[in-house]
């Protein structure tokens, strides 16, 4: 390739980056593959679980489809509403999260020593706190949205701020699901971040978090199994070190270009969980080290798109809630896959848009929709500005 043809290339990608739709281009490109591979990979991954447990092996295949469906529906028809529709939704999401999580204590389902499903009919559950994640974005941006003026003051950006979503962390601790609540605590720092908080807050904050994560670590046995199989699976590897080898044992067997979709040997009642916290393992196994790097930069290309948005707009609302939605998936990403590759504990969170699961599917993809939405917005601004200085 000549030194021109670079340069033409080059100067094509710029002008591809500065497109005021190249956000909203980047956030459904990607998202759209991470959801093709997500099916493909449930189907490959769960076939063995589910005619164990239906005689069928495409059931929760079927679901995930489904689920995949209705999420995709909620997607685009969040990302043509309105900036104040989001607004507008930021109580009542509150609510019913808050109404939902005090009912989940109540009648919730116990599963693995979490008491945080509830039971919707037949085979279909529903996780409150994942729509916990959506209230807490949706609410915190209209909230400091409102209160731009006086953020200076810290009684005015903590306050009811800080109160309310640390009572929704509580109310999903005591559910016993630590890994979610992980999730929320860097939602709540990237609102505060976005909108001027001291250092100093995340710097107590951190050292609150790294105290409360080793305590309920140490007073819980089935955390204390995955927090000590993490540190050395192979003293007890029948056991609390199991699912941490096999998932490392399905990794490395892929090599570069794995070993075959649907071909994965780990999969056959030796990886536990594998169609939904340990996907990622599956991932490594049947696509090899190439398709684990592609998930890794189909989530950095949704993260770069929303923080280009934080960057670029005016609107404190979409400004605070962008940065929040990309906390939450790229949190939660890191978390899983850094949980599969033992470089942190095992919490248990699903990968987003790639695990199994309707409860934690759907609610991500109306939160991308949403940041579609925004993206939409901005591209659409400059010219509303233009036109109105020219009196059109």
């Amino acid at each position: 390739m000549s030194t021109d043809s670079i340069r033409r290339a080059v100067s094509s990608g710029r002008r591809r980056a500065e497109h005021p739709l190249a956000a909203y281009h980047v956030l459904l490109g990607a998202t759209l593959l991470l959801l093709v591979l997500g099916v493909a990979m449930v189907l490959s991954a769960s076939t063995i679980e589910s005619y164990r447990i239906f005689g069928s092996a495409y059931t929760l295949w079927l679901r995930q489809l489904m689920f995949a469906v209705l999420g995709l529906v909620a997607m685009v028809v969040a990302s043509r509403l309105p900036v104040r529709f989001f607004r507008r939704m930021a109580y009542p999401t509150l609510v019913v999260a808050l109404v939902a999580l005090v009912a989940v204590l109540v009648i919730g389902r116990d599963v693995n020593g979490q008491r945080n499903w509830i039971e919707l009919g037949g085979p279909f559950r529903f996780q409150p706190s994942e729509f916990a994640k959506l209230a807490i974005v949706l609410w915190s941006a209209d909230l400091l949205a409102r209160k731009q003026g006086l953020l200076d003051q810290w009684k005015h950006l903590l306050v009811p701020l800080l109160p309310v979503t640390l009572g929704i962390i509580g109310l999903v601790l005591l559910e016993g699901d630590v890994g979610t609540a992980l999730i929320m605590v860097p939602m709540v720092a990237a609102v505060l971040y976005v909108n001027g908080a001291p250092f100093k807050l995340f710097a107590g904050g951190a050292l609150t978090v790294l105290a409360g994560i080793a305590y309920l670590s140490l007073t819980a046995n089935y955390r204390l199994s995955r927090y000590t199989g993490w540190l050395d699976p192979e003293s007890d590897p029948l056991a609390g070190g199991w699912q941490l080898l096999r998932g490392k044992s399905a990794m490395g067997g892929g090599g570069w270009f794995g070993v075959g979709l649907g071909a994965s040997r780990e999969k056959w009642d030796w990886l536990p969980e594998a169609h939904t916290d340990f996907i990622y393992a599956v991932v490594g196994e049947e696509l090899g080290i190439i398709g684990s790097l592609l998930v890794l930069v189909l989530f950095a290309a949704i993260g770069l798109a929303g923080l280009r948005i934080v960057r670029t707009t005016a609107d404190p609302f979409v400004r605070t809630a962008s940065a929040a939605v990309i906390a939450w998936i790229l949190t939660q990403a890191l978390v899983n896959i850094g949980g599969v590759l033992q470089l942190i504990p095992i919490t248990g969170v699903p990968l987003p848009l790639v695990s199994y699961g309707g409860s934690s599917l759907v609610p991500t993809l109306l939160a991308l929709g949403m940041l579609m939405a925004f993206a939409r917005a901005e591209a659409a601004a400059p010219a509303s500005r233009r036109a109105a200085r020219s009196g059109g």
